[in-house]
Order: structure tokens, then sequence, then C-alpha cells
């Protein structure tokens, strides 16, 4: 941090809580695709903060937006409403009426975790007492608040902090039988991932996803589903679950909705919606006008770019070329959220580390796959650029 502002010379302990390991690079500033570190090396971005910023970074109009907003409404709370997360709750509502055919109502938070604890919470009063259980899958990740937690099918990350909350069970992925085997009357939502991203990017099929919304329909189930990675284009779709031709109850959003703007929603069908009262739930920020700002900017930008049929040709272009390198195994996803799967014996870690050396972002998803979710504003040339670099570090 020297150089910043920062004395560290005297400094005994890292200020932050080491949840997060030691950093390797300290960027500064972001323009699009690109980065630049505190020593002015550039780099390519291909993992958006984790598929956030997919409309780049430091994008004009949403910078706009969030400048505007913040010299004239920041904050009122909910006892009073603003006009900008009004007009922004409308605009998401839309989406979801094109993308389902229904009309439903959404509740703002301020993170993807936060969202699937209103949906979870929202399951539990539409089951009433004694039905409260959520199912979800092994290898899913929906947040690392305790119940978001909870509800993650990864028992290591639960071993911590056992006894972890009740009324969670999981299953195996992509396996509808065991799904029905486990659904018994505690039983009130299946909660699921169009593609598992923390899995693995790990995408369903349309029998997997019909079949869980046939069982939740032939059970009284809600089906939720985890779109916190996959919404908002990134799969060449608005939402994920359109490409399996599901309608689910309750939908849970975040990441790329903001563009790095933290901001989350959960929105459901007005029917199920209905079961909240006042005092069920709530955040101080909920629905607050700078974070709102940013969503209607980015909605606004992705409409008028088509930004789903943008990550359909963009992907193609990136699968293509990352298929047409001889180390590369497999590429899987949708869009432009896809894993490159090295094959057994690859060490992903080490490929991603010396990517990052070479100015690459990008993640080690398991231990034979990176992560690469680029932004939708991504150039050919920068695809073109990105995957020479992946080329010559498998060779």
């Amino acid at each position: 941090m020297a150089g910043h502002g920062f004395d560290t010379q005297g400094m005994a302990h890292c200020p932050f809580m080491p949840v997060f390991g030691a950093p390797s690079v300290m960027f500064v500033r972001g323009l699009g695709t690109e980065l630049w570190d505190s020593g002015g090396k550039r780099y390519l971005d291909f993992l958006c903060g984790i598929a956030v910023t997919s409309l780049g970074h430091s994008n004009p109009a949403v910078a706009r937006a969030i400048a505007d907003q913040a010299s004239t409404l920041l904050h009122v709370s909910n006892f009073f409403s603003n006009p900008v997360a009004t007009e922004t709750a409308v605009m998401l509502n839309e989406l979801f009426h094109g993308a389902t055919g229904q009309w439903g109502q959404t509740f703002f938070c301020n993170s993807g975790a936060e969202a699937n604890e209103a949906a979870i919470k929202l399951a539990r009063k539409f089951g009433g007492r004694g039905r409260h259980v959520v199912v979800s899958a092994f290898g899913s990740f929906h947040g690392r608040t305790l119940a978001s937690l909870a509800a993650t099918g990864q028992p290591a990350k639960h071993e911590p902090f056992q006894p972890m909350p009740e009324g969670f069970r999981h299953v195996a992925w992509g396996d509808l039988d065991e799904l029905r085997a486990a659904i018994d009357p505690a039983v009130s939502a299946v909660l699921i991932e169009p593609i598992q991203g923390e899995g693995g990017v790990n995408p369903a099929t349309v029998e997997y996803f019909r079949g869980i919304r046939e069982l939740c329909d032939e059970r009284g189930l809600l089906m939720i589903v985890d779109e916190v990675q996959t919404g908002f284009a990134r799969t060449g779709k608005w939402f994920g679950f359109e490409h399996f031709g599901v309608v689910p109850d309750v939908v849970t959003l975040a990441k790329a909705m903001g563009n790095g703007m933290p901001v989350g929603a959960c929105w459901a069908r007005r029917e199920v919606a209905a079961v909240f009262q006042p005092g069920d739930h709530g955040s101080t920020y909920s629905g607050t006008a700078i974070a709102t700002a940013a969503v209607r900017a980015v909605i606004s930008e992705m409409r008028a770019m088509d930004a789903p049929a943008v990550a359909v040709a963009k992907g193609a272009r990136l699968r293509a070329a990352l298929e047409a390198i001889p180390a590369v195994k497999e590429v899987r996803g949708l869009g432009l959220l896809l894993a490159v799967e090295l094959g057994e014996g690859a060490d992903a870690k080490a490929v991603y580390t010396t990517l990052l050396q070479r100015g690459l972002v990008t993640n080690a998803v398991t231990g034979t796959a990176l992560r690469l979710a680029p932004p939708l504003t991504v150039s050919d040339a920068e695809i073109d650029e990105a995957v020479s670099m992946i080329r010559e570090v498998l060779e």
C-alpha cells in the first residue's frame, strides 16, 4: 500500500480479518476489460470480480448514474419511498414478465447471500410451521451467512461453524430420483442454480430443471432459482432458467445487477410474495436510491446493447478458441460463464497463478478447471489476446 497515502512501515498487522488470504495484487484502476495494478502493470480481467462487472470497469453510464444520484438523494429508509427504487423494481418486473409471463414483486438487499436469506424466509412463511425444509444440491453455493451457508451443498464449509441452522437437506446434483426421495411433508422449497458457479461451472440440463418444476408442482413446493452468478445476460439469456423452459416461483439476484455496486434482489411471483406481511423481513438499505440507480443504469445499458445476444456471440467465439487448444479437455458453461477443464493431473491453481503473472485474471474454480467470466463488453481482440496467453501457458 506504500505510495497510496498509507504508512505501512510501522504496521504490525494486516488491517483486514484473515478471511480472504493474502492478496497477490493491488488493483488501482479499471476501464472496460482492463485493470492496472499499483505498479502500473496492465491486466485483462476475465473474471469480472466473479461475474460482477459485466458492463466493464468504470462503465460510463453506470458511473454517471451513481455520481448523479450521489448528489441528489442517497438514502431515506423504508418508512418512505423514492422514485429510483420504484422505477428500478418496475423495470426488473418487466424483465421477469418477459422471461416468465408472470408479474411479481421484488425485495432489494445488499448481496446474493441476503437475497437467498430472503428467499429462505419466504419459503418458511409459505410452508408454515413444521413445513420449513429447503432442499438444495451438493456442490451448490448460496452464500456465507449462516442460513445461506447451510443451504450451500459443501459440507467442508459447514464444519468450522457447526451446529448449522436446521431445515436444510442436500441431494446429488442432477439426480431427480434422489431429490424426489428427499421430499417429505416437512419440505417447503427446492433451491437450485441453473449453473453451479462455485461448484465448477456445471450447467443443469433441460430434463433436470423441468423435472424439478414438475416435482414442485406435484408436491406444492416453491421452486427457488439462484441466479446470483447467472442472472443479467451472463449465460446468453436474461436469466439462466430461460434455457430450460421453466417458470420459477422465486428468483435471487445480485452480482452483475449493480456492475460493482453492492446490491441484490429477491423476486417472487405476486401470489408467493403476498405471504410476506409488514415486519416479516427488512433491511436498512433495501431499495436505497444510490444502489438502485446503478441497477437502473445496468438494465438500460443491457437492453440497449441486447446483452443476451452479445453474450451468445462473444461466448461462442471464446469457446471455439479455447476448444482449439490441445491441452484443453473440455469447455463447459453457457454464454460468457465458462470453465476450462484441463483434465486429470492438471494443477489449475498453478495455471491461474502463471496467467496472473502474465497479465490475465481468471480463477481456479476446481483443482483442474479455470473459470472465465469476462465482461459482456469484451472485444474480439481481447478474447484473442486472452486465449493466446492461455495457450502459451498450457503449452
